[in-house]
């Protein structure tokens, strides 16, 4: 399978989970959730997607479960919208690269302080 397939593929499956967890998911406990980045293999047979969640620790819970819950739903929506022989098994993954980079910011700017009070 060509690499810019599996691009275009990729970036097509990131773009509809945006949209049907947006508009489609009916499910109150899903709040504010941004997919980052979507990974499929070279037969394109598995796909990983990755949300990132905001809000308090409880509510980051609550949609996870949810979207753990419809899982299924959202792999059968990307089905009925993408034409390909098969439907990517699709995996959800939480992105904490969002919080990781706010930290690392953080402590960078606490190193900064520390040495302009020295």
């Amino acid at each position: 399978m060509s690499q810019l397939r599996s691009e275009k593929v990729q970036e097509f499956i990131k773009q509809e989970l945006s949209k049907i967890i947006l508009t489609e998911l009916k499910d109150p406990r899903v709040g504010f959730v941004t997919v980052t980045k979507v990974e499929v293999t070279g037969d394109l047979r598995f796909a990983r997607a990755y949300v990132s969640l905001m809000g308090s620790e409880d509510e980051k819970a609550s949609t996870w479960q949810a979207l753990q819950k419809a899982a299924g739903f959202l792999r059968s929506e990307i089905g009925k919208r993408i034409r390909l022989r098969f439907t990517p098994e699709l995996s959800l993954y939480i992105d904490e690269s969002l919080e990781h980079s706010v930290r690392i910011q953080e402590l960078l700017t606490k190193i900064k302080e520390e040495e302009a009070g020295h």
